[in-house]
Formats: C-alpha cells, structure tokens, sequence
C-alpha cells in the first residue's frame, strides 16, 4: 500500500467531518460490514491541535471521519489504523506537531500527542456489544466514561456517579484524561437549549447556540410567532412550555431561556425547569419584571432556593441593546454556566 498520503488528500474529508458522532460512525460502518478502527487522542502536551478525547473512525479502504490533529498527523493514523484492523493489535502511537504544522491548523506553535488506535471486533479492540453498549448509552443522553486499561485492553462503561466528585469534575468539564495506564475518555450527552418564546431575539440565538455545539429546540404556542417562515428548518416543541418541557425532558446537559416576557408563557416553563437539573434557566425582562416572576413563582409553592438558580435578567451585563447583542450575552452566561457552575445563582445555597 502507497503510504505517500498527502496532508492534501485528508483535509477536504476533515472539512465535512462529523466530529460528535464518532462512536455511533464505527457502530454503523461495523454493522453495514465494513473494517473499522477508532483513534483516539489520549494525551497532549503544549498547543495541540485537538483534545484529549478526539476520535477519529476508519474503515478498511481508509474513508473516514473525525479528526486527532486537524490534519497534522491524520496520514500516518490511518495506515496504523489499516494495520491495526489486519492484525488485531491495539497501538499507542505518539507524534510531535510541528511549529509549521501547528500554523497551518491555526495554532501559533506546536506540541505532541498521543492517540490510541483499536480495531473494533477484532483481537484487542472493543467488541462490537461493548461499543454498542457505549452508543446506546449516548443514544439515551446518559453521561458515560469509557475506561480503557492500556496495559491489558480491558475495556468497562462507567456510568454518573454524584457521590464520585472527579468524575462529576470530568462530565462538567468535558475533560477526558489518561492516567498512567488507565484512559479515561467522556462521554457526555450534547448540549441542548431550549428556548421559550419564538421572539426576535431567538433569531440570533438559535444560530449561536448552533455554532456552540447545542441542539436546539424552540417553544411558542403562538402560531404567530413559531412559524417557519420566521424560523425555516427549526424544531418546535407541541403545546404549552410547561407541557412541552415535561415531554421533552430536562437533564443537566440542558439550558432553557424564557423570552415570551408574557407570564403565561414563561412562568410554568420556569416552574418545569426549576424542578430538573438543567445547568442554566434564563429568563428575559428587567429588574422589576422578574421581582414579579419571583413573586408569581413563590406564590405557585416553588422554594426560595429553587427560584435563586434563575438568571434574572438574562445574559452577563455587557451593555447589550440589540437582538444579537442580547443573543450574544445569553450566550456568554449559558457558557460561564456550564464550565464554572459555582458561579451560578443559589449554588452556594
């Protein structure tokens, strides 16, 4: 096999890469009966290009998806990862990223990584029922770590323990980790927003969270304004926010933001939120408009320290003015929400 592959030739195929779904690509790819292989960063040191956690999958005629360096080291993964699939044996391979490898992926100087490669079903990878256990697990949005022993190639899910306060830090923090022989690689459910009140300023914030990585899903029981002419492609939740919420589940992986500034609307949305884990409530109006949503909630039984996680006015004080701008400031807040949660309303409560 011609092993002159080209930085060239991969990154046209880096550029349309599905980089989330990777586990779910090598069950699909192994079912339809094609030779796959994972790789996986496993370690960094300096400005790498990717992650730790990074995947990227490959089949036997080296078509693939993903990416462990953005397109650095991809050329010599792959003819390990063809290797990998002919014999069996799992690899540990480390590289070194260039200065000028590192600028041509965006980064101002280089380092090294470190990228396990498994081939699936066969001699040391993962069973084809281990990695459909780990897709099922994300198919149903349940946090799991995927714990790989590199001294043995002993494989185990792990699922969300709260009682285990470093993996709770790993699932917050979306951080996958190798420790001496053990990798730790997580796997969280993708982030979601949902979003109550289908009003000018969800225009702008849809395509951010999008852009963020979010799946996105809006609720309006106005035809009015949940039309898709105003909103073309979108996702819109049946029914009354509060009903809506309940159907389509809340879990800690999940923001919701309330811009009807109509109490109707927004005050049972919020009553639903309050009662799950979501990592951020907003919920838009002034000073004096959420003194009377406190008061509103307070009066439906809803506890003082459950009304205290809403961020109320919504989004970090930038001065914002315009849709986009508010947008932009949700969107901050949702962010400073999700990675430093002490920074939350009522969380030290």
């Amino acid at each position: 096999m011609d092993r002159s592959l080209s930085l060239g030739w991969i990154w046209p195929e880096l550029s349309t890469a599905a980089h989330d779904n990777i586990p779910e690509l090598a069950l699909e790819w192994g079912d339809a009966g094609r030779s796959v292989a994972l790789a996986t960063v496993v370690k960094t040191w300096g400005s790498a290009p990717r992650p730790v956690g990074a995947q990227l999958v490959i089949d036997g005629e080296l078509s693939f998806q993903g990416s462990v360096s953005g397109g650095c080291v991809e050329s010599a993964v792959l003819f390990e990862a063809s290797d990998a699939m002919q014999d069996g044996t799992c690899r540990m391979l480390s590289f070194g990223v260039s200065d000028e490898s590192a600028f041509e992926v965006g980064l101002a100087c280089g380092g090294e990584i470190e990228v396990m490669v498994e081939p699936v079903g066969k001699g040391q990878g993962p069973s084809v029922n281990e990695l459909r256990a780990l897709v099922s697990a994300r198919v149903s949005r349940q946090p799991v770590v995927w714990e790989v022993d590199l001294s043995s190639w002993a494989r185990r899910l792990l699922p969300r323990d709260q009682s285990d306060e470093e993996l709770e830090e790993r699932f917050r923090t979306d951080r996958s980790v190798r420790e001496g022989d053990v990798f730790r690689g997580v796997h969280n459910p993708p982030l979601r927003l949902i979003i109550v009140g289908a009003v000018h300023i969800a225009q702008p914030l849809v395509q951010m969270a999008r852009l963020a990585g979010y799946d996105v899903a809006l609720c309006d029981p106005r035809d009015s304004f949940a039309s898709a002419e105003r909103f073309p492609g979108e996702l819109f939740l049946e029914g009354w926010p509060d009903e809506a919420l309940d159907a389509h589940g809340v879990d800690a992986r999940t923001a919701v933001v309330t811009l009807s500034h109509d109490p109707k609307i927004d005050t049972p949305a919020l009553r639903v939120a309050l009662s799950t884990e979501a990592f951020y409530i907003g919920a838009l109006g002034s000073s004096r408009t959420h003194a009377k949503r406190v008061a509103a909630l307070s009066e439906a039984g809803v506890s003082g320290d459950a009304i205290a996680r809403i961020d109320g006015p919504v989004g970090l004080d930038i001065g914002a003015s315009s849709p986009a701008e508010i947008a932009v400031s949700i969107m901050a807040e949702m962010t400073e929400r999700l990675r430093h949660p002490e920074a939350r309303p009522g969380a030290g409560s």
